[in-house]
């Protein structure tokens, strides 16, 4: 039998209370933390789309303020499961990075009241949950520009082309506003595109590429993930103009590619987060970033654009249209209606 003195077990106690109380403040400070997760279809090395949201996530790991984490490659029948599963484990925000994660979460949403969610994609119908957020992050606005664009290099001004990857309605929208774009800057340019239907094979992205390169597109922009990859090679491999998406591009194709459109998600993914942190989120609605906010021009060590590529007149251009745009002086989701 092991005897205590009076001073050992004071000292003991002290120890207990000590370790308790270490314990105690722990807890609280990670109650205290902000808890985000980032639902993800695809991967986090797609090269663009999964990619830079995940930096977003990556960059809230590196805040002591929040508890982040996410999980690729989530179908579409896992979406109602694992949502759940975090939103019972007490996350502050479920993020629905995509389309697909629209209707699931808008189910989901009403059964988690202390739940915030947050859906990349657009509303899907006039009133929804106070505690879900959908938003407009200006794929039509970004994909008018670059029709623009496309027209105002294109060394024939005769035909420029868009490769999506699945068929839905942003991609379908994307396509009819590139052409658009094009058309409305350049009208002796033609406007083709291709909805491939997938955004994760290259071997598509280069045959629809082919296609549009065959029947006199001399520009090829895309907005399809590794589909999109694919697409960038045909261009290359035909020495035709290339305008990257999503990322910046530069390197896979330096010798065509003018400037990538790139889109800034991990700001989203961030900007988002931290207004549940600090009690500003405000759901119910449709959040709508300007095509400067959401999108920015990147190509490389080259700064915004390669002047190779890019004649200083074209970007001159292109520039005043951005601007217009972000100032919604031409309003592309009308222009679509």
């Amino acid at each position: 039998m092991t005897i205590f003195s009076r001073r050992d077990f004071h000292r003991l106690s002290l120890g207990l209370v000590g370790s308790a109380a270490a314990t105690s403040m722990s807890s609280v400070l990670a109650a205290q933390k902000t808890k985000v997760v980032l639902l993800l279809s695809g991967s986090i090395s797609d090269g663009g789309w999964g990619q830079l949201a995940h930096q977003g996530i990556a960059a809230l790991q590196k805040d002591a303020a929040f508890k982040a984490s996410f999980v690729e490659n989530v179908s579409q029948a896992q979406i109602p499961q694992v949502a759940r599963g975090y939103a019972d484990d007490g996350y502050d925000l479920v993020i629905g990075h995509g389309y697909e994660y629209g209707s699931p979460l808008l189910e989901i949403a009403p059964d988690y009241p202390k739940t915030k969610f947050f859906v990349s994609s657009f509303l899907p119908q006039p009133k929804v949950p106070t505690n879900i957020l959908y938003a407009d992050l200006a794929y039509f606005d970004a994909a008018y520009c670059a029709g623009a664009l496309a027209a105002l290099i294109s060394p024939a001004a005769k035909a420029v082309g868009f490769v999506g990857g699945g068929d839905n309605p942003t991609q379908q929208n994307m396509l009819k506003a590139f052409v658009m774009g094009a058309q409305r800057t350049v009208p002796s340019v033609k406007g083709m595109g291709i909805v491939t239907g997938e955004y994760g094979n290259a071997a598509k992205g280069r045959q629809a590429a082919a296609t549009l390169i065959g029947n006199g597109a001399d520009v090829i922009w895309h907005a399809a993930n590794e589909t999109g990859l694919g697409a960038l090679q045909a261009a290359a491999s035909a020495k035709v103009k290339a305008l990257g998406c999503y990322s910046d591009q530069t390197a896979i194709a330096p010798s065509v590619i003018g400037t990538s459109f790139q889109m800034e998600l991990g700001k989203m993914v961030q900007t988002v987060s931290q207004s549940v942190a600090s009690g500003t989120y405000a759901g119910g609605k449709e959040w709508r970033p300007t095509v400067a906010q959401m999108w920015s021009t990147r190509a490389g060590s080259a700064g915004d654009h390669n002047p190779t590529i890019i004649s200083a007149a074209a970007w001159a251009k292109f520039e005043a249209i951005w601007k217009d745009v972000a100032a919604r002086k031409i309003d592309v989701s009308a222009l679509l209606r």
